[in-house]
């Protein structure tokens, strides 16, 4: 493993104490991030969080993120909730010497994550055969959209055209009789940034056995399938008997409203065995279980309408989601209130599993981005560090890690080979 130069950054912790990054799972492990956007900044916050030293590595335009909105001080919320903790560099790769450099890193790197559109790499002089043959213990990530393989290999993708293809949005679209839209979360990425991060970490163990490195190619809308549970119900192409519920279809759990406006959503479908005796006994119409027209699942499903109607008319009735959910809860029924993401964590339980975390805003101030999700009991593997900006570590991590001085990283600067966009300090 590569030794770790980053300056251990304390972190507090709720007893009060100070956990370091040396205390993480990944301490000791560097990685070099060339990705933009979204899908590969989560994987290598991920494996920030967990204690890797990554280093982001930007084109003198910088992260498309730090463009965004809302931001302080020039720092982009977007920008800092997949890249806080990372050192930011800023090398322009049209540059021969700027390539350079970047090889020149990998030689002290553990991992390289990229996600150009597959070729580019390669143009660059950088692909996995080069960089393999520099450092053969080097885990080398790739996340495009349709792979590095393949007649799809060269198309663009993005998270909603990713999901266009992959059946996704025609999926939301038909549980919504045909009204098809994007949907505001990037699926795509996010999904596929996950499997990259678990990748990473699985050959990172293999590396420990093995001694070598491997490379990864990871696509979007292969995750995409991957991640839906309802694929194997689309890829069913024998026959399936009438009134049955196919693959759980959640697009038909209830979603209900009380009398002061809040809503609720249920999970279990009402037309199911036993779980249509638990709605009925929750709203008090247990005679209902004999009716003729809810015999069996293929008849309450033909009176799926009515069910709901009947659901609807009780809950309307209700003081509050908190009643609904008293008495979903004693037969056995999971109800969650709908909130925003502002209401959900101002509750008692984001305050206790620290859910959200203040990060500096680089002024006077903070702005709050989500928390890691997972807890070690050995480990604090919270969010650490600051967002940086573009090319703000630029001098610090090149003196460190290959030694350069002050007269070669002037001229570097000079020639446009580092560049950086760090606030105009006023005096």
């Amino acid at each position: 493993m590569s030794s770790s130069c980053i300056s251990a950054m304390p972190i507090s912790t709720p007893a009060g104490s100070v956990a370091r990054m040396n205390d993480r799972p990944l301490h000791g492990i560097r990685v070099l991030d060339l990705t933009r956007v979204l899908a590969g900044p989560h994987a290598a916050r991920m494996l920030c969080d967990l204690g890797a030293e990554v280093i982001k590595v930007e084109p003198p335009e910088g992260d498309i993120t730090r463009t965004t909105w809302p931001r302080a001080n020039s720092i982009s919320s977007y920008f800092a909730q997949q890249n806080v903790g990372k050192r930011c560099i800023s090398i322009d790769l049209d540059h021969t010497a700027g390539r350079e450099l970047l090889l020149q890193l990998v030689n002290r790197c553990d991992v390289v994550i990229e996600n150009f559109r597959p070729g580019v790499m390669d143009r660059l002089g950088l692909g996995w055969a080069t960089l393999h043959a520099r450092n053969p213990r080097l885990i080398y990530a790739s996340g495009s959209g349709y792979g590095q393989t393949g007649p799809w290999v060269h198309r663009r993708a993005y998270a909603p055209v990713v999901g266009a293809e992959s059946g996704f949005t025609k999926s939301q679209g038909d549980a919504r009789a045909g009204d098809y839209a994007n949907d505001p979360h990037s699926h795509a990425d996010m999904y596929t940034a996950l499997e990259l991060g678990a990748a990473v970490l699985a050959a990172l163990f293999q590396r420990e056995r093995t001694g070598r490195g491997d490379r990864i190619d990871v696509s979007m809308a292969q995750t995409m399938l991957y991640v839906n549970e309802h694929a194997h119900d689309g890829l069913w192409t024998d026959p399936v008997p009438d009134g049955v519920i196919r693959s759980f279809r959640p697009m038909d759990y209830p979603v209900l409203t009380a009398a002061n406006g809040e809503s609720v959503v249920i999970s279990g479908h009402p037309a199911e065995n036993k779980t249509f005796d638990f709605y009925m006994e929750s709203i008090g119409r247990p005679e209902l279980c004999a009716d003729p027209r809810f015999a069996d699942t293929a008849a309450r499903l033909h009176h799926l309408d009515d069910i709901h109607d009947l659901l609807h008319s009780w809950a309307a009735a209700m003081p509050s989601a908190d009643a609904i959910e008293a008495a979903m809860s004693r037969n056995k029924l999971a109800v969650g209130r709908l909130r925003s993401v502002h209401d959900v964590c101002e509750t008692d339980w984001a305050r206790e599993r620290e859910v959200v975390v203040e990060i500096s805003d680089r002024g006077e101030g903070t702005m709050r981005v989500p928390n890691a999700p997972w807890r070690f009991d050995g480990s604090d593997v919270r969010v650490g560090g600051v967002p940086r900006y573009r090319g703000e570590d630029n001098r610090i991590v090149l003196a460190e890690l290959l030694g350069l001085d002050d007269a070669t990283l002037d001229r570097l600067e000079s020639d446009g080979v580092l560049t950086s966009r760090l606030p105009k300090r006023t005096s």
